[in-house]
């Protein structure tokens, strides 16, 4: 039983608990990375927020140019 777990580790050749930890810290890590991907999703959707006001602020700046216009015709 001391060898237990030694090939799916990735020949790194921990025996018993230490492959238990190692599955832990791997457990750990596919949180992490979820983690992150969630946040990365939560940046790319500021972006758009980001761009959208962009967006809005340019139409403004237009219809302040197309009131000044017919204003000054």
């Amino acid at each position: 039983k001391g060898s237990r777990g030694e090939g799916g580790v990735g020949g790194r050749g921990n025996r018993g608990r230490e492959s238990d930890r190692d599955r832990q810290t791997e457990r750990e890590r596919e949180r992490e990375r979820e983690r992150e991907r969630e946040r990365e999703k939560e940046r790319e959707r500021e972006r758009e927020r980001e761009r959208e006001r962009e967006r809005e602020r340019e139409r403004e700046r237009e219809r302040e140019r197309e009131g000044r216009r017919e204003e000054g015709g």
